[in-house]
């Protein structure tokens, strides 16, 4: 019932919202176009001082941000700013309405609960949730041995420790690099794993569809949870559970002064990835269609494919039990062989990917900064982790029922509010 108000909601205002935005352009002509024009020439103008130094940059820079403050007086000179006001609120419940449409609660197979689960936490990760949350005294509540990862410890070596000792169900609490290492553990020896959301950003525990906001329910997946099997990755033999990153932010981690000025030494790598002599960040790749390519600002690699650039579900992956890489390429890559431009944004997926290099290559490994040896050997491995989810929570991704495209989007709106959606709870048992 709540996701059919809510597609009500997203339906009516979204199109009175889309009435109002056109009368308002049409009257306020040729403000609109002014406001347009200004944005172009600020973005143009960042884009060329991001990819120099010096002068060129300051330039570039500060006639982005007169051309911004152009646009501001644009909007609120001469125009109605309430109805424009209206018009963004209109927006902004639209997408939120939207976004509620498409959550999905699954159903999970319940499995039985495990006789000996252990759960491993990290007092310090995300600001100490685990500490204000007090995962341990919930843990033991639940019948969980709690394990804390103290200063110097090998997290590796207690969970096979505990494993030595009759574990047969682990979880963890703490950031994704940490999940990671426990989740490979799980998955080499079949044992049920559970993600608890105790790190700062929880993506990982996001897209398996953990409630991030619910810490200490999360516990009750070893309880009465359901469970799913989801992929996980490998760059090099080592596992990662959300993706690597290779290029402009991972070289920029790794470059003295970076903790102390972040948006300056990032600002110091752009040339190197993207001016006309950078030459720092080559990597050769192979594209989707079989051609060596090199360059690009940025290689992401992730475990399945992330959903990029649209209004709702962005950032998140829609399926983690796909089988596939997810694999993407910004920047302007060069054809290896006639150094010629091509399309700055590629997305693709694919079981394995290879990136070559000349010498060893700063990669972010699920927030970690590393440094790989080249090449850089990604593969796919297919639901080798059972994960159990409690029942109070999604079970899904934010994205896993959002439709790709806008007229897709509004022929599911009119499904849902007429009852007749394809992306029911039940119809999604065991999908992501």
């Amino acid at each position: 019932m709540r996701r059919r108000v809510a597609a009500v909601v997203a339906l009516l205002v979204g199109t009175a919202t889309l009435v109002l935005g056109v009368v308002v352009s049409v009257s306020q002509f040729p403000r609109g176009l002014g406001v347009l024009t200004c944005v172009v020439i600020a973005a143009c103008a960042a884009w060329y001082g991001v990819l120099r130094r010096g002068f060129a940059r300051l330039a570039g820079l500060y006639v982005a941000g007169l051309a911004l403050l152009g646009a501001v007086i644009f909007i609120v000179v001469g125009g109605k700013f309430g109805v424009d006001l209206l018009v963004l609120v209109g927006l902004l419940v639209t997408l939120a309405a939207t976004r509620a449409s498409f959550t999905a609660h699954v159903d999970l197979p319940r499995a039985t609960a495990p006789q000996h689960p252990v759960l491993f936490y990290n007092p310090k990760s995300g600001g100490g949730k685990a500490e204000r949350f007090a995962v341990a005294k919930e843990a033991r509540d639940r019948g969980i041995e709690p394990v804390e990862l103290k200063l110097g410890d090998d997290l590796e070596t207690l969970v096979r420790g505990a494993v030595a000792r009759g574990a047969d169900g682990l979880a963890m609490a703490g950031g994704d690099g940490s999940q990671a290492i426990v989740a490979a553990i799980a998955a080499e020896l079949s044992l049920p794993y559970a993600c608890i959301p105790a790190g700062t950003r929880n993506h990982f525990a996001l897209d398996l569809g953990v409630d991030r906001d619910d810490v200490v329910g999360a516990l009750d997946a070893f309880v009465d949870g359901g469970e799913r099997l989801v992929d996980l990755a490998e760059v090099n033999g080592r596992v990662f559970v959300n993706n690597v990153s290779l290029g402009l932010y991972a070289e920029a981690v790794q470059r003295t002064g970076y903790r102390a000025a972040k948006i300056r030494t990032i600002l110091d790598t752009v040339p190197d990835a993207l001016g006309e002599t950078g030459s720092d960040l080559d990597m050769r790749w192979t594209g989707p269609e079989g051609h060596d390519h090199r360059g690009g600002a940025a290689v992401l690699v992730s475990n399945n494919r992330y959903r990029l650039g649209r209004a709702v579900g962005s950032g998140t992956r829609p399926r983690i039990d796909d089988g596939l890489l997810g694999i993407t390429v910004l920047g302007a890559p060069a054809d290896a062989d006639q150094h010629r431009l091509q399309r700055p944004w590629r997305e693709w997926t694919a079981p394995t990917f290879e990136v070559e290099a000349d010498r060893p290559l700063p990669a972010g490994v699920d927030g970690e900064a590393l440094v790989l040896d080249a090449p850089l050997r990604f593969e796919i491995r297919p639901g080798v982790l059972r994960v159990r989810i409690a029942h109070q929570h999604p079970g899904s991704s934010p994205s896993a029922t959002v439709p790709e495209g806008i007229r897709d989007g509004l022929a599911e709106l009119v499904r849902i509010v007429l009852g007749r959606d394809r992306e029911s709870a039940g119809s999604t048992a065991g999908r992501p």
